[in-house]
């Protein structure tokens, strides 16, 4: 998922340049489906850090940390969404 991240930055980058709406389609598909995998990646690996960290002092750090990282998840998986059925009028 980390590979397919930094490839959606770079594709994200080129159609800065070359601004083509086949391009932005691809990118704003695959963002989705990158980010998808990533919000389940970030849950799976939460709550085997919850049972790992459990009874310690660091559980705190981890939970916000945690929920940092499920919501840029979320907000980047919603701002792929609106920009694949967004209207451009």
């Amino acid at each position: 998922m980390t590979m397919g991240l930094i490839g959606l930055i770079v594709a994200m980058v080129v159609n800065m340049f070359l601004q083509s709406s086949g391009l932005q389609l691809a990118t704003s598909m695959l963002g989705v489906l990158i980010f998808a995998g990533l919000t389940a990646w970030d849950t799976q690996r939460l709550r085997e850090e919850y049972y790992m960290l459990q009874g310690t002092d660091f559980v705190g750090k981890a939970v916000i940390l945690g929920a940092l990282t499920l919501y840029l998840d979320f907000i980047n998986l919603f701002h792929m969404l609106l920009s694949l059925f967004g209207r451009r009028d």
